[in-house]
């Protein structure tokens, strides 16, 4: 899947609009993700794409970079072999488009 535009609060993906943070799957996009702790990603919050087990995550921590990623979801994942890249949601889109890697999947905060 091809993420099409991005503006905070509101991301399209195959024309469809969506407004609440989002998990990109090659074939499918799960919606209205959210966190337990809000803007702590932690290894709760992605069990599914734990299951999955990509090849690459990409996480867009949101337009000013406020969600954080904890250090021990970062081990868990590197432990698994998934190679991960985190940074601001524009930026890490751009990661997301531009990788050729069949089994990757984007966990994308959409605003702050």
């Amino acid at each position: 899947m091809r993420i099409d535009d991005y503006k905070f609060g509101r991301i399209v993906i195959g024309k469809k609009v969506y407004t609440k943070d989002v998990i990109v799957f090659p074939d499918h996009v799960k919606e209205n993700w959210w966190r337990k702790s809000g803007h702590n990603l932690v290894e709760d919050d992605i069990k599914d794409v734990i299951e999955y087990r990509p090849e690459l995550l990409v996480i867009g921590r949101g337009k000013f970079g406020l969600m954080k990623v904890g250090e021990e979801l970062l081990k868990k994942l590197k432990e698994l072999g998934v190679e991960v890249v985190v940074g601001k949601t524009d930026e890490a889109i751009r990661v997301y488009n531009s990788s050729d890697v069949e089994r990757k999947v984007g966990a994308f905060h959409l605003t702050c």
